[in-house]
């Protein structure tokens, strides 16, 4: 999901710095899907684990400082998670392009959303339970599609 743009004002953990409605909806979702592991996509500092304490940013995705695909590989790499499967990716168009980069195999029950109201729906229904199909979810990617986007993984191994 989105990491989102409404951010506290001062240094916090990860779990904490994003208080966004998008971002506060996808969490209750991946939380609900009991992942083993659960990480943040940051715009900014690519992957996050929740307690990880890092300052408020405002990066907008594909901008100078925004992470890439190179760089969360490398990140992947070093935490040894490159080769999870199954992933799942609690976001729109940037951070699903993002994510399959790295895990083309990746479920991403929010593509194909169409406006804020759908994206915000899909989460409650996952986090409810009653559309399983969603998790199934694997819409191919245009070729040349966003590179760099922000958001939440929830990784399960």
């Amino acid at each position: 999901m989105p990491c989102g743009s409404r951010k506290l004002g001062r240094r916090a953990r990860a779990a904490d710095l994003y208080v966004g409605s998008s971002h506060r909806a996808c969490r209750k979702a991946a939380d609900a899907l009991r992942p083993d592991r659960l990480l943040i996509l940051s715009a900014r500092y690519g992957l996050l684990d929740l307690d990880d304490v890092i300052d408020p940013y405002d990066t907008p995705h594909g901008g100078a400082d925004a992470i890439t695909a190179q760089a969360l590989l490398r990140q992947a790499t070093v935490r040894n998670i490159v080769l999870l499967d199954p992933v799942v990716a609690l976001g729109g168009a940037r951070h699903a392009a993002l994510v399959r980069a790295i895990w083309p195999h990746a479920r991403t029950p929010l593509a194909g959303t169409r406006g804020m109201g759908e994206h915000m729906a899909r989460p409650a229904v996952l986090r409810k339970g009653h559309d399983q199909q969603l998790m199934r979810h694997h819409v191919p990617l245009r070729e040349g599609g966003p590179a760099a986007a922000g958001g939440r993984v929830a990784l399960r191994p």
